[in-house]
């Protein structure tokens, strides 16, 4: 797990952190690959990248947030759903940031 040790709400709380943290390095990331995409598309005269990476950031974020209420529902509804879909998020969006970044390149 993410934050090991602790009671559920200070594993919660650094989770809700660590995930803050991850949601704006994704955002940044994003930033970086938008703007290669857009050089992209200036130095081609075809305004497609950008566009088709706004297109796959949306899918993405509704994908993760589908997945993530998936995991959530494999705990029944039990107190640890919140951590699951956190830590779900958390995993998905470090996957995200390394792509993201192979694409800013």
């Amino acid at each position: 797990m993410e934050c090991p040790g602790g009671s559920q709400i200070e594993i919660g709380a650094c989770l809700r952190d660590t995930l803050e943290r991850v949601d704006d390095t994704v955002e940044t990331a994003y930033s970086y690959a938008l703007i290669a995409a857009a050089e992209i598309d200036s130095a081609t005269g075809r305004p497609t990248a950008a566009p088709a990476l706004e297109t796959a950031q949306g899918a993405w974020n509704a994908y993760r947030d589908a997945h993530c209420a998936y995991i959530g529902e494999t705990f029944g509804g039990g107190s640890g759903t919140s951590l699951g879909i956190a830590s779900c998020r958390i995993m998905l969006g470090r996957d995200r940031v390394a792509t993201l970044l192979e694409l800013a390149r």
